[in-house]
């Protein structure tokens, strides 16, 4: 089983395991995605999005990608790296959605992930814009569907839930 990590870095040698920011009691691990869940990383690192399907899609069809107008151009100028890892050391992540390793690793390859709209739109996942991402994230979470929401820290403040 091969594993993927995304980076803006294009000369990783090794990957380290660390602590992610917020994490510092958890042991340190180096984290990677499988195929089907790696468009949920084809934005730079930094960017919020609420990402989500149907739980009767689990080949992810019908998949929706949302983000902020202020990211629009860090979209279209970031430079995106797929490495490929070898999955044998991995085990599914607490929580779900990823893989994690104890083990120092090199890559097996390294390839450009290409213009990041047009490899949503290959993929056909629809890429929504938006204003604000709060008000999509409280309904996502109440809706039923899958999903994932990284980076939200990043986001436009949440206005609706600061004025109540």
């Amino acid at each position: 089983m091969h594993l993927y990590h995304f980076s803006e870095d294009p000369a990783i040698e090794v990957f380290r395991p660390h602590c992610p920011l917020g994490r510092e009691d958890e042991p340190p691990h180096v984290w990677a995605i499988d195929e089907l869940k790696a468009p949920l990383y084809w934005f730079p690192r930094d960017c919020p999005r609420v990402t989500f399907w149907p739980a009767d899609d689990p080949a992810h069809h019908r998949r929706v990608h949302a983000i902020e107008w202020a990211w629009l151009d860090r979209m279209r100028s970031t430079f995106l790296h797929a490495y490929r890892l070898d999955g044998s050391s991995f085990v599914p992540a607490p929580g779900g959605g990823g893989w994690i390793s104890g083990e120092t690793l090199r890559p097996l390859g390294v390839e450009p992930v290409g213009d990041l709209l047009d490899r949503h739109a290959a993929a056909r996942i629809e890429l929504r814009l938006m204003t604000n991402l709060w008000p999509l994230h409280r309904w996502v979470v109440e809706s039923g569907l899958e999903f994932s929401m990284v980076r939200m820290r990043n986001a436009q403040p949440d206005t609706e839930s600061s004025s109540s």
